[in-house]
């Protein structure tokens, strides 16, 4: 027997690390959270968060301005407005864009609940679209159908999913057509480019969030990103209780104000982003060469000519061909010590707070592709050498297939 000086796993005569369900070896030992979060610039940090200080003003001051303008040179748009987070940022574009009376929001149904919530808040009813295939974003074709039979429909939604771009021109053919304004939930795609364009500047709005699992952390906080000047107006507003400052408000808005000290770590997370991006989607390259060839597993990646934050690596899993389901899967690299997600599932129409809506039969292929999503570890201060251990921890146990199913088969249903 040799040990494997790269994971550290033991090999047999075979020539096939044994997983660590198995008897063998973990390839992390100490184990490998899904999310770690580094700040790039910590003294750059430590001196924004002194000068807030200082200046005796937390929170409607210049940080928040300044936030607000360096995203918009980034993504190339206007108008950008700081918010308390994303969910309350897309509450208030729905809100703006005359959402109300419980009327169909068109939406995906594999997104993350908050998509749907801010509709439900905002006075809408959610409509469940199937997902693509390929990148498990919005599918054009059947929203465009479902829009069609919708009874007086308000807005369509689409999300950028793990910062994968939407088919934004198609969709935008399809809301202007149907006469109800496109809106993105857009958490995941600060960094995003769509054919070279960044995301930000489709459709009414785009909604980002800044909380501690995204490329680019404010602590908590999200942007709403806009080329429409009489949108951006009305949300600075409306994250103000709906205040124009004299206390008489115009309508009800919310407490939805980023603080001062949320936007200088914003600001230090902003500063090199494309850079971190970039480092995100080489590693993504990097798992996929050395995951290369496994029957029944492939990645959720963009499409050519795109750019995705790759926020979450996620493996799409064809359990026939791969021997396993995501949950057994999960079991498996659990005893690696590596930490997984099934991003998303439940898709939002299967889950409680939506079963009155009675769409849970109606999206297959959501359904399908939310039971076989599993999401493993990446970093944007991730190297090469742990990406590889990553997909070796994966790849090891295909070969075995038969035999861990038969060890985790039972403990899977609790992952």
């Amino acid at each position: 027997m040799t040990t494997d000086t790269t994971s550290g796993t033991t090999t047999g005569a075979t020539g096939r690390n044994r997983p660590a369900v198995l008897g063998g070896a973990p390839v992390f030992p100490d184990g490998l959270p899904l999310t770690r979060v580094r700040v790039p610039d910590r003294e750059g940090l430590l001196g924004r968060l002194a000068g807030v200080l200082d200046s005796g003003m937390l929170t409607n001051g210049p940080t928040v301005r300044q936030l607000e303008e360096e995203a918009a040179a980034l993504m190339r748009v206007p108008h950008v407005v700081a918010v308390s987070n994303c969910t309350a940022g897309l509450m208030l574009v729905l809100q703006a864009a005359g959402v109300d009376g419980r009327r169909p929001v068109l939406m995906p149904g594999f997104t993350f609940s908050a998509t749907a919530h801010a509709a439900h808040w905002a006075g809408g009813s959610p409509l469940f679209a199937e997902a693509r295939e390929q990148d498990v974003t919005l599918d054009p074709a059947d929203a465009e159908a479902r829009l069609k039979a919708a009874d007086s429909p308000a807005a369509m939604m689409a999300t950028h999913v793990y910062g994968t771009p939407c088919q934004t021109e198609e969709l935008q053919r399809i809301a202007d057509a149907a006469g109800v304004p496109l809106v993105y939930d857009a958490a995941h795609g600060l960094g995003s480019a769509r054919r070279g364009v960044p995301v930000g500047g489709f459709g009414l709005a785009e909604v980002f969030s800044m909380s501690p699992t995204k490329v680019a952390v404010a602590g908590e906080g999200g942007l709403v990103a806009t080329r429409d000047a009489a949108l951006a107006e009305t949300l600075r507003t409306a994250r103000d209780y709906g205040n124009p400052g004299d206390y008489d408000t115009l309508f009800p808005g919310l407490n939805a104000r980023m603080s001062e000290l949320h936007a200088a770590v914003g600001l230090t997370w902003l500063a090199g982003l494309p850079e971190r991006v970039a480092h995100r989607g080489a590693l993504v390259a990097e798992f996929a060469r050395a995951a290369a060839g496994v029957p029944g597993l492939r990645l959720a990646l963009p499409e050519e000519g795109d750019t995705s934050t790759f926020k979450d690596l996620t493996l799409i899993l064809d359990a026939g061909a791969f021997g396993l389901d995501n949950r057994q899967l999960a079991a498996a690299l659990k005893a690696e010590g590596v930490d997984t997600r099934r991003y998303f599932f439940p898709p939002v129409h299967r889950q409680k707070s939506y079963a009155h809506l009675g769409q849970a039969e109606e999206l297959p292929r959501t359904d399908r592709l939310a039971a076989s999503v599993l999401t493993v570890p990446l970093w944007s201060h991730m190297d090469a050498a742990t990406v590889r251990r990553v997909a070796d921890a994966v790849v090891r146990v295909q070969p075995f297939a038969a035999e861990v199913a038969a060890v985790v088969g039972t403990a899977a249903g609790r992952v």
